[in-house]
């Protein structure tokens, strides 16, 4: 059995939050909308149906967790959760929060506008504030 490891194109477009049971929660590098993807830490898992039961469960209890904490620090109008995998096949679930005044308001975010970078400071007040909350639930 092969251990789980991060896509590396995760792993650069990202930035580590916290572990959670099942999932990494990791923070999208695109300072134009909080977005956080969850990665279960499972090997070889490419779609939902590749967890077993149980941790199709507690993706979906780590998902709300997630949602909930997005809703609490942002207040969205609208919350985008996804898990499409064209590009990376590791199954990632995306949680993107939307305003009715973000950059591609009402349309999806991939391929809309070039990623923002977070300046140093705001990057890692916002890591802190999701671990945080994160780790509290």
């Amino acid at each position: 059995m092969s251990s789980f490891n991060l896509d590396t194109r995760l792993e650069h477009d990202c930035e580590w939050v916290c572990d959670l049971k099942l999932c990494k929660v990791l923070l999208l590098k695109d300072a134009n909308y909080p977005w956080l993807i969850l990665v279960p830490m499972i090997a070889n898992c490419v779609e939902i149906i590749d967890l077993e039961p149980a941790q199709q469960q507690l993706l979906w209890q780590e998902s709300a967790q997630v949602s909930r904490a997005l809703q609490q620090l942002f207040q969205p109008d609208k919350l985008n959760i996804a898990a499409i995998g064209n590009v990376v096949a590791q199954l990632h679930i995306h949680h993107i929060v939307r305003y009715s005044s973000d950059l591609c308001w009402p349309k999806p975010v991939w391929g809309q506008h070039p990623a923002k970078s977070y300046e140093s400071e705001q990057l890692a007040k916002r890591i802190t504030q999701l671990a945080q909350l994160l780790q509290l639930n």
